[in-house]
């Protein structure tokens, strides 16, 4: 099954994260199919960017965002 998943980046209490495509078996941070945008926490308000025509692609392919994903797609217009 493919997910829509954060991959976290950035260093020790400065997170930063990427939206990509992976395998729901792959490891947090491991092997992934596509990136798809960037959600940086820190900034005030939070940055999300996000390719939504990308996102909706792999969404109509079947991808599952998971909670956390679906909530930060919805804010970014998706």
């Amino acid at each position: 099954m493919v997910k829509i998943r954060l991959a976290r980046l950035g260093a020790h209490k400065r997170p930063f994260y990427r939206f990509v495509v992976a395998d729901s078996r792959a490891k947090r941070n491991g092997p992934f199919i596509e990136i798809l945008g960037t959600y940086d926490p820190l900034k005030e308000p939070s940055e999300i960017k996000v390719d939504l025509e990308k996102a909706k692609l792999w969404l109509q392919r079947g991808a599952q965002p998971t909670d956390i994903t679906k909530k930060l797609l919805q804010k970014a217009g998706l």
